[in-house]
């Protein structure tokens, strides 16, 4: 995700995650093979009682390079969206934007953004339910201004890790009064679903993570990945599995399978 000569903007929430992936690659900029520079961004978004100078100090105390950016979101999406409406797609795209524009300003060459692998995961189930679509957040991609690489390099950790981390580093974590508190938003609704089904089958968040890097494109529906139509007995090589995708795994060899 990194390469010799980075500026990385670090977004900055002020949240557990953004606290923990700071701290992450303060730890590897230390060790790492390649040079590169950090850049603590926070996007104050003048939400009412926002406790403007809780990151300041925290990031004087460390001895980050950091940048404040002050753009009032809060009131547009207050005036943009009715009573009761969930308010994270606007904020997001407000957000997004901005953070483009500033990583534009400071010369930074990667974003990197605190999601981890509930986040990816949730994610997937909300696009499957409300979006009709097979996708989620990629740990590596261009950003929209097609000017910047967004990385996220918690992909791999867990939340519930991530909570205990924080909750041991004690970070002075700042809630998000514009949509922290709604409880109508669809990723809280996917997040109690993953919660239950955790408690019946341990570690199937994981699971469902694994199976977003093994992806069987023959064995969806999507024809724009795969010509179904142009499919014969004769084009079988070009396919990476046969009805053998639809087993069960297991841990019998060949030999033992064709006796």
């Amino acid at each position: 995700m990194i390469d010799d000569g980075d500026r990385i903007m670090v977004c900055l929430s002020g949240g557990k995650d953004s606290y923990a992936l700071l701290d992450m690659l303060l730890a590897l900029q230390k060790r790492a093979p390649v040079q590169f520079d950090l850049v603590a961004v926070n996007l104050d978004q003048k939400q009412p009682g926002f406790p403007e100078h809780i990151l300041p100090e925290y990031l004087d105390g460390i001895g980050v390079e950091y940048r404040i950016v002050a753009e009032d979101t809060y009131s547009i999406v207050k005036e943009k969206l009715q009573a009761g409406k969930t308010m994270c797609s606007l904020c997001s795209r407000l957000r997004r934007g901005i953070l483009y524009r500033t990583a534009g300003e400071i010369g930074a060459t990667k974003i990197a953004l605190g999601h981890h692998m509930d986040d990816m995961v949730e994610t997937l189930f909300l696009n499957m339910f409300y979006g009709s679509r097979l996708k989620t957040m990629p740990p590596k991609l261009v950003s929209d201004d097609r000017r910047n690489i967004v990385i996220r390099p918690l992909a791999y950790c867990r939340e519930k890790d991530l909570a205990r981390y924080a909750h041991i580093r004690q970070y002075p974590i700042i809630p998000c009064n514009l949509c922290g508190t709604q409880t109508n938003l669809q990723r809280v609704q996917i997040k109690k679903m993953l919660m239950e089904w955790e408690k019946d089958s341990p570690n199937r968040v994981v699971n469902i993570f694994r199976s977003m890097q093994r992806v069987t494109r023959s064995h969806l529906l999507d024809t724009d990945l795969y010509d179904f139509a142009k499919m014969t007995v004769a084009s079988a090589d070009e396919l990476p599995e046969l009805d053998i995708a639809f087993d069960p795994q297991t841990d019998l060899d060949a030999d033992t399978l064709s006796r």
